[in-house]
C-alpha cells in the first residue's frame, strides 16, 4: 500500500503529535508514505468563499503532484477531505472545467487528468487495509476504553460527495467500525457529526466554545473516557480551546481528545510516550490510567 502523502498544514504545525504517530502507526501497518512537500494549503474552505476557481486550482495542484507519483493520496485531516472531494466532484462534473484549471497549471509544468483516490486515513483503513487486517495487527486489546467518534462537519458533508452517491454511505459508521476493531467501545451522542466550533473561533469565539463544551459534555455524561477524531482542526477546538469552553461552562472538563491515528498507535503496542500524547493541552492520563487498569502488561 502506497500513498502520496499530503499531510496538511495542522499536523506541521499546531498538532505536530498527529504528524509523529501517523508516520508510526503507517510504518507499523506497512503503508508506504511519500510525502507531497511541495503541496500547498487546501485552503480550509476558506479561500473558496471569496474565490471557488483559485481554491479548485490550489487543491488539484496538489492532485497533480500526487498523480506524477503515480500513488493514490491519502490525507490526516478531514477539512482537507471534504475540500478535496469537493474539487474533485466539480472537476469530475462541470463540462471544461479542469480545463481551465490545468490552464493555470501549466505555467508550473503541471497537469492532471482529472483521475485520483483521494482518502482520509480513517477510510484507508477500512477501504484499504480492511478491518479484518486491522484486527490481526492488534497487539494491545483496548477493551475497557469506552470512546465518543467525533466526525465534525467535512467528512460526512455533502453527503453526496462524500459518500459518493450514497455508494460509500458506510463512510458514516467508518470511526464506530474502528473503535471497535481495536476493542474498544463506542459511544453514541448526538454531537458526533456536529460542527465542533473551529471555523467561528475567530468570529464569534464564545458560540464557538460553547459547541465545543456541549460535545465534551454530551460524550463524558454518557460515560465516554475520551474522544477520538480524524480532524486536526477540531482537535484544536475540542482541546486546545477545552480549557476556556469549561470556565464558559463554569465546570473543569478534563476530558481527553486523540488523533485517530493515535488510538490505532495503542492498539498496535505503542506506548504513549511514543505517540506524543503529552502534547497535548487536556491531559491524556485518564486514557492511559484506563488502559492500565484494563489491559494486562
Amino acid at each position: 500500500m502506497r500513498y502520496a502523502w499530503w499531510t496538511g498544514c495542522v499536523a506541521k504545525g499546531a498538532c505536530p503529535e498527529l504528524y509523529v504517530s501517523m508516520k508510526l502507526v503507517a510504518e507499523r501497518l506497512g503503508i508506504e508514505l511519500i510525502e507531497l512537500e511541495d503541496g500547498n494549503c487546501t485552503g480550509a474552505g476558506v479561500i473558496s468563499e471569496r474565490s471557488e476557481f483559485l481554491a479548485d486550482v490550489i487543491n488539484t495542484r496538489n492532485f497533480a503532484l500526487a498523480q506524477k507519483l503515480g500513488a493514490p493520496m491519502m490525507n490526516v485531516c478531514s477539512t482537507c477531505q471534504g475540500v478535496q472531494s469537493g474539487v474533485m466532484y466539480r472537476i469530475q462534473t462541470f463540462d471544461g472545467y479542469l480545463e481551465n484549471i490545468n490552464e493555470q497549471l501549466a505555467p508550473e509544468g503541471l497537469h492532471f487528468d482529472g483521475d485520483l483516490a483521494v482518502k482520509n486515513f480513517m477510510w484507508v483503513l477500512v477501504e484499504d487495509l480492511g478491518l479484518d487486517k486491522l484486527k490481526a495487527a492488534v497487539t494491545r486489546p483496548l477493551s475497557g476504553l469506552r470512546l465518543g467518534p467525533f466526525y465534525g462537519c467535512y467528512i460526512i458533508r455533502p453527503s453526496r460527495v462524500v459518500f459518493e452517491n450514497n455508494e460509500k454511505a458506510e463512510r458514516a459508521r467508518y470511526l464506530e467500525q474502528i473503535i471497535e476493531a481495536v476493542g474498544a467501545e463506542p459511544v453514541d451522542y448526538t454531537g458526533k457529526t456536529k460542527c465542533c466550533g473551529f471555523p467561528i473561533v475567530t468570529m464569534n469565539k464564545p458560540n464557538s466554545l460553547a459547541m465545543a463544551g456541549n460535545h465534551i459534555l454530551e460524550a463524558k455524561e454518557l460515560g465516554a473516557d475520551a474522544l477520538v477524531t480524524p480532524c486536526p482542526l477540531c482537535h484544536l477546538n475540542l482541546d486546545a480551546q477545552q480549557p476556556a469552553a469549561g470556565a464558559q461552562k463554569g465546570v473543569k472538563l478534563d476530558f481527553p481528545i486523540l488523533h485517530l491515528p493515535q488510538l490505532v498507535g495503542l492498539a498496535l503496542g505503542m506506548s504513549p510516550d511514543e505517540l506524543k500524547m503529552d502534547r497535548h493541552v487536556v491531559s491524556t492520563k485518564p486514557v492511559r490510567e484506563r488502559l492500565r487498569d484494563a489491559v494486562p502488561a
